[in-house]
């Protein structure tokens, strides 16, 4: 075998296409032996949860009696959790490895069909709690047998007006795999049967074009070769459109579906009360950005006309408007960035991390063949954290990536290590400031190490497009889950037409009326994978927005005694407490606004540097 084909395209100049899994170099993927140190393990343990979980069965009618005996049930659920989540965590792992292989394809449907079968068992364990008169529940929780116990059940009391009777339940538990049917679409259609072609790059190589590469294209000096790579790009997307926009409507129907029939008033309220998020916030942080949308228009005249283009289109916006600054950085020099930057959290942090990325194989790092697309930090109780990238050298925001999905992995490190499992888990609203607080010490970190004007506009160019990438963009996404969610809420018909036609409205006023909006770019809704997993975006935006308040604080002080008290705290308070905590009410607009006006600023400040 040639050596080169070992090397997954972005790595090496001349590769020609995206390699498949076994051309992978095996140093430069993850190690799942921690999780099962064989397929045979795996197995194993599947068969003994596939025999053994009904014994849960035997307490159905008893939570209620005592004290003891819903601690016994609490028990017998944390260990059966335990077990289905170290099989999720690998069935999950290694599905995105690559969604195509039979074998990984097989692991995911017998375990999503066995978590179908064990959550019909265990189905009557909520409905019991809840049916625990009031009075006899709080003299429940003051018995020292539930003292570790008390946290996860007065937040399940709060479900209580949304926990259904024990058949009902049973119902919807059966249900669920079929109602989650368009996320296996979703994922097969875009990771596996979409196939875009190949472009000439710059240097008069071929290089495969694909959900990955796409980004790296968009960065590319060439403006034709730009414009190439997002056409071709979405005439692949338009070719399966219809399917796509069935998905999405199915997707929006059962989050609609699972709110009603929880008794919430509208889906977006299902999804922000388990978090005790108002939708207040979710609602100031559209109005806030929608109130400082001039500097982001402004920003992008000051690219039409650094760029030295007649008209800007979104495929104009990724590239670095300042030229000349080489961004082919190995893998290992991303690390080592890095860690570097992540120096002021002290040595415990960056030891460990550096410890999981370059010796202990957490991150699986480049594309192959079918493997998911993006990037994803995952854990599992007791287990190393693991990275997938699709990491390419050319791609300088890929080191941002890394350093994003490093603060991931160190808050589920920390998390794990201070909390019992019942409350290790933090929320996604928490864990969007943990990986974009890194981010922030990033830039500040490549800032502070560089006194070329070049790369300082270079790095606050990076900077810009982060926040307008995080927040703008991302507000922008929540703003049309807001709008799509409702549509079916009032009855209006989800179609194609509709999709793009409340997608266009968004991207008229996100973008202003001196941009050049391609029509193809109202599919981009269709082919966003957070809208499979509604009102979770948002949280991007207010996270970052959390993280510069956050990091400001650290590196004007150099106290750390807080945030690391933040990353240690799991899921021990619901997010705006535990972030007030930290130092950050997120109740107010006022880190919002300070993250709008930091973007302005730099703007700025880019526009001084370039003249």
């Amino acid at each position: 075998m040639n050596a080169l084909h070992k090397t997954p395209t972005g790595t090496e100049k001349g590769t020609s296409s995206v390699p498949t899994r076994d051309q992978i170099n095996v140093a430069d993927t993850w190690d799942l032996t921690a999780l099962f140190p064989t397929e045979e393990a795996y197995t194993e343990a599947f068969k003994n949860l596939q025999n053994t979980y009904s014994e849960i069965t035997e307490l159905k009618g008893k939570i209620g009696e005592s004290a003891r005996s819903l601690r016994d049930c609490l028990e017998m659920d944390r260990e059966l959790d335990l077990k289905i989540e170290r099989l999720g965590h690998y069935a999950g792992l290694k599905g995105s490895e690559d969604s195509a292989d039979a074998a990984n394809l097989a692991r995911e449907s017998q375990f999503s069909n066995l978590m179908t079968q064990i959550g019909e068992a265990v189905s009557f364990i909520l409905p019991e709690i809840q049916a625990i008169e009031d009075d006899t529940f709080a003299t429940y929780l003051k018995d020292p047998l539930l003292k570790k116990w008390v946290i996860p059940l007065t937040k399940l009391r709060r479900m209580k007006p949304h926990t259904l009777s024990t058949a009902e339940e049973r119902l919807l538990a059966l249900g669920h795999t079929a109602l989650a049917g368009h996320e296996d679409t979703f994922s097969q259609l875009t990771n596996v049967d979409m196939k875009f072609g190949v472009l000439v790059d710059e240097n008069g190589h071929e290089q495969a074009l694909s959900q990955s590469s796409f980004s790296s294209f968009l960065v590319k000096r060439d403006p034709e070769l730009r414009k190439k790579a997002f056409h071709q790009f979405y005439e692949e997307i338009s070719d399966h459109q219809y399917t796509l926009a069935a998905s999405l409507s199915s997707s929006v129907r059962a989050d609609v579906f699972h709110g009603r029939a929880r008794n919430y008033p509208n889906a977006r309220k299902a999804a922000l009360f388990r978090d005790d998020v108002p939708e207040s916030v979710y609602d100031r942080l559209i109005s806030s950005v929608r109130a400082n949308l001039k500097p982001l228009f402004r920003y992008y005249e000051l690219r039409r006309k650094l760029l030295n283009l007649d008209e800007v289109h979104h495929y104009d916006t990724y590239v670095p408007i300042v030229p000349d600054i080489e961004t082919d950085v190995s893998f290992d020099e991303a690390v080592d960035t890095v860690i570097t930057a992540l120096a002021p959290l002290g040595g415990e942090y960056t030891d460990v991390l550096g410890r999981g990325l370059r010796n202990e194989r957490w991150c699986d790092r480049y594309e192959n063949k079918g493997k998911r697309s993006g990037a994803f930090s995952s854990s599992s109780y007791g287990n190393p954290p693991y990275l997938l990238m699709n990491y390419k050298a050319d791609v300088y925001s890929d080191i941002y990536t890394l350093a994003h999905e490093a603060g991931h992995s160190m808050h589920s490190w920390y998390s794990q290590r201070n909390q019992p499992y019942q409350t290790y888990n933090y929320p996604i609203f928490l864990a969007e400031v943990a990986s974009t607080f890194n981010e922030e010490l990033l830039t500040h970190h490549l800032l502070e190490t560089t006194d070329d004007p070049k790369m300082r506009a270079y790095l606050i160019n990076r900077q810009i497009d982060d926040i307008r990438g995080t927040v703008y963009r991302q507000t922008m996404f929540a703003e049309f889950e807001k709008i799509i969610h409702e549509m079916e809420e009032a009855g209006e018909a989800l179609t194609l037409d509709t999709l793009r036609k409340a997608y266009r409205g968004l991207l008229d006023a996100y973008f202003g009326e001196n941009f050049t909006i391609d029509s193809e770019l109202e599919l981009e809704c269709l082919r966003i994978p957070h809208f499979y997993s509604a009102f979770y975006v948002y949280k991007y935006a207010t996270g970052i927005s959390a993280a510069v308040t956050l990091s400001q604080d650290v590196l004007k002080t150099g106290e750390v005694g807080r945030y690391h008290d933040f990353l240690c705290s799991g899921s021990s308070q619901f997010p705006i407490p535990t972030l007030k905590d930290a130092g950050v009410d997120m109740s107010s607009p006022e880190p919002v606004d300070k993250t709008l006006s930091l973007f302005a600023r730099r703007v700025e400040e880019l526009e001084g540097l370039l003249g």
